[in-house]
């Protein structure tokens, strides 16, 4: 099941990515060229919160039971999961790519030459 440790070391091996807490000193920000793609709280039961298509946030927190609109963010946007091994690792690490890659995606032409 993916952990924290996990969960910070497959997003930094992404390109361009850094962390930073620039919220408090418990939430953890990942982030693609300064703009956040995941989050965590490091003094909480692990939980991610991922950006997401508003299609794909209606139909994951209607089919599974542990994906919610994310708290204190666009629940239009944003998801979050509670691993607890009900969903597959492979399926969570899609979810993060996705994540990541909708991020990316918003970008300017330019911004994603960077990438």
């Amino acid at each position: 099941m993916i952990n924290i440790e996990f969960f910070r070391e497959y997003c930094l091996r992404k390109s361009s990515v850094s962390e930073s807490f620039p919220f408090d000193e418990s939430t953890l920000v990942m982030k693609v060229l300064n703009k956040m793609f995941a989050l965590t709280d490091l003094h909480e039961e692990f939980s991610l919160t991922l950006k997401a298509k508003p299609e794909d946030v209606i139909l994951l927190t209607e089919t599974h039971e542990i994906i919610t609109g994310a708290y204190h963010m666009n629940k239009k946007h944003w998801i979050n999961i509670k691993p607890n091994g009900t969903l597959s690792d492979k399926f969570i690490l899609q979810l993060i790519d996705n994540s990541y890659e909708l991020v990316i995606a918003g970008m300017p032409k330019n911004q994603r030459k960077l990438i």
